[in-house]
């Protein structure tokens, strides 16, 4: 005997009402802590201010260059190592990669057509009568 049509519906009905309430309090938990780990993603070693995690390292760069003037970029925020100030997006590296390109690939020989010739007058004389 099958599940009967007011069966089908309490079920519909269990999941409206579930969808209505929303996230549980374990849900909200995660969440918020997560939120918190994004928000604080970088902070300064100097100054112990906070940076979201969508942070570019050239705003890192700017905190370095406006509070901390003379301080090195990696004494305030490790993933400045290598940071070079001149090109903040990475551009120029990223076109100098472009430049060079990938490897070309090898050209492969093509043979000749008189080869092609050969062979198939090869193969239509050795027919037998």
């Amino acid at each position: 005997m099958g599940k009967g049509s007011n069966v089908q519906k309490a079920q519909q009905a269990r999941e409206r009402n579930q969808k209505k309430l929303g996230k549980s309090d374990e849900e909200r938990k995660a969440s918020l802590q997560k939120a918190k780990l994004d928000a604080s993603a970088y902070m300064c070693k100097i100054c112990r201010q906070t940076f979201m995690v969508n942070a570019k390292a050239s705003l890192l760069y700017l905190h370095v260059t406006s509070k901390h003037d003379g301080t090195a970029p990696d004494a305030c925020f490790d993933s400045l190592v290598g940071f070079d100030p001149n090109d903040p997006d990475g551009e120029k590296a990223a076109a100098a990669a472009k430049a060079a390109g990938p490897p070309k690939p090898k050209k492969v020989a093509k043979k000749k057509d008189d080869d092609l010739d050969a062979l198939l007058s090869a193969g239509l004389g050795s027919k037998k009568k």
